[in-house]
């Protein structure tokens, strides 16, 4: 039995889609109008990692999240660079599928854009409009917050709490246009030369918060599973959508909402964005680092818990994945002279087994991918003790190199690619094989050195020489 942490009740609940087998998940995509940071990328990580897992329990997962190709930030980026706003958008669109696909991070069902679904945006808000609870003013169209009570039960907060606090801001330009100044825009009237469509009310774009309602209700239905992203979505963005969403449709907009915490830098655990300058682009990070390593980085953490991102926390990730990646390299190698099978073959099977057992129990509650390694460093110890034995079986070592693949694939460690070796390096190999056959061990060992030194390690075992890149 799976179990999430409900933003919506505060409270881990029993997880039980609409549709048994299938779950409908709707996640807040990026505002492409830069290359995305660690921070957007730990929210696209963490969602990865959870539909992997539901995959994994034989569910069935549809999978949605958007790019806000429309935006004062994508409008300011044309402006600085020369190009359209469809230029940026589409450009940084590109570099966000480059990185998440070095990243490992699975395709969604649907990446939905504000440009192509305006039409669809421009009814939902006519709807809003025509139910009494949006209203238009000066050619922007406002939702009436108040004229939905419950708003405020995502982000426990009151009506009354956010009135009070919106009594003490300093007035803006856009509240002198609103009945309340706790409403918020669904379409806002363009300025000069902006890009715009036409809409009832003016030539104009939609606020932020209603593209999200828009896509999720138009792809997976009025009611879906699990909304996530980031937790600073929870209010206002995320409480918006519900207002809206629910007043338009009249039912429950999302069952299930989950959202991740932050990464921070530094000793004061600041939280990462670009709005404080603290922030680390993927685009350049995985130029210097295995991509790999810096998904395990982020997919290993429980999804709920802060991330400090730091030199040693990448280390310890580096020499992880190596370790994991070296146990599996080790099983495959030991496949080639591996005996048909043993006697014990079905209580190591078993073994096994009851680890996969203990990783589901970890997993389903809440998706504790940290509890959940722990277990899987336990496999690997396990096989590594395993790979010790004179004689090991193929039936083993197939049953687990099949279940490590699943396992660790949710997380996107993959096993490490073997590389061909280049003629000198072989040759090398190759003399000091001969030269342990000669007993001639001094040759032998400096070659050993002087491959260490080119980066490939070298590693003797009774069924002969492995190597590896260090």
């Amino acid at each position: 039995m799976i179990r999430i942490y409900n933003t919506l009740s505060r409270q881990k609940e029993e997880f039980v889609p609409i549709v048994p087998g299938q779950v409908s998940m709707y996640v807040c995509g990026p505002t492409v109008y830069n290359y995305i940071h660690i921070g957007n990328a730990r929210s696209t990580v963490s969602f990865d990692t959870i539909r992997r897992y539901l995959e994994y329990r034989g569910y069935q997962v549809n999978f949605v999240s958007n790019f806000t190709d429309v935006d004062d930030k994508i409008i300011n980026a044309a402006k600085q660079t020369g190009l359209t706003p469809q230029e940026v958008s589409q450009k940084y669109i590109q570099a966000f599928y480059q990185d998440t696909d070095a990243l490992n991070i699975k395709k969604a069902s649907k990446n939905p854009t504000v440009m192509e679904n305006m039409d669809d945006i421009i009814d939902f808000i006519q709807d809003l409009v025509d139910k009494g609870v949006a209203y238009e003013s000066q050619g922007d169209v406002y939702f009436r917050t108040e004229s939905f009570p419950q708003y405020g039960k995502l982000s426990d907060q009151s009506i009354q709490d956010l009135r009070i606090g919106a009594s003490q801001r300093t007035e803006s330009q856009d509240d002198a246009k609103k009945e309340s100044p706790l409403d918020f825009a669904l379409w806002k009237a363009a300025k000069a030369d902006e890009i715009s469509w036409d809409s009832p009310w003016s030539k104009g774009r939609p606020g932020w918060h209603i593209e999200c309602s828009v896509m999720a209700t138009k792809y997976l239905g009025d009611t879906i599973d699990i909304h996530g992203g980031g937790q600073d979505l929870a209010f206002p963005h995320h409480e918006n959508e519900i207002a809206q969403s629910e007043s338009k449709t009249g039912h429950p907009f999302a069952h299930y909402w989950m959202h991740n915490a932050f990464v921070t830098m530094g000793d004061d655990g600041e939280k990462m964005s670009k709005s404080l300058g603290n922030f680390v682009l993927v685009h350049d990070l995985i130029k210097t680092i295995d991509p790999q390593v810096l998904r395990f980085f982020l997919a290993s953490a429980h999804y709920r818990r802060p991330l400090l991102f730091n030199e040693a926390a990448l280390a310890e990730a580096q020499a992880n994945v190596t370790k994991i990646q070296t146990s599996l390299k080790k099983a495959r190698y030991r496949l080639e002279t591996a005996q048909a099978s043993l006697a014990d073959d079905q209580t190591l099977i078993e073994s096994f087994k009851n680890l996969e057992k203990q990783f589901q129990e970890e997993m389903d509650d809440d998706i504790n991918a940290a509890n959940g390694m722990t277990v899987l460093y336990q496999l690997i110890k396990e096989l590594n003790l395993y790979l010790e034995r004179e004689e090991v079986s193929k039936v083993v070592l197939e049953f687990v190199l099949q279940m490590a693949g699943q396992l660790f694939g949710i997380f996107g460690v993959l096993e490490e690619k073997e590389e061909l070796l280049d003629q000198e390096i072989q040759d090398l190999i190759d003399q000091r094989l001969a030269a342990r056959a000669e007993k001639n061990f001094q040759r032998s060992d400096d070659i050993r050195d002087h491959l260490k030194e080119q980066g490939i390690i070298l590693e003797d075992t009774p069924q002969g020489t492995r190597w590896r890149r260090s």
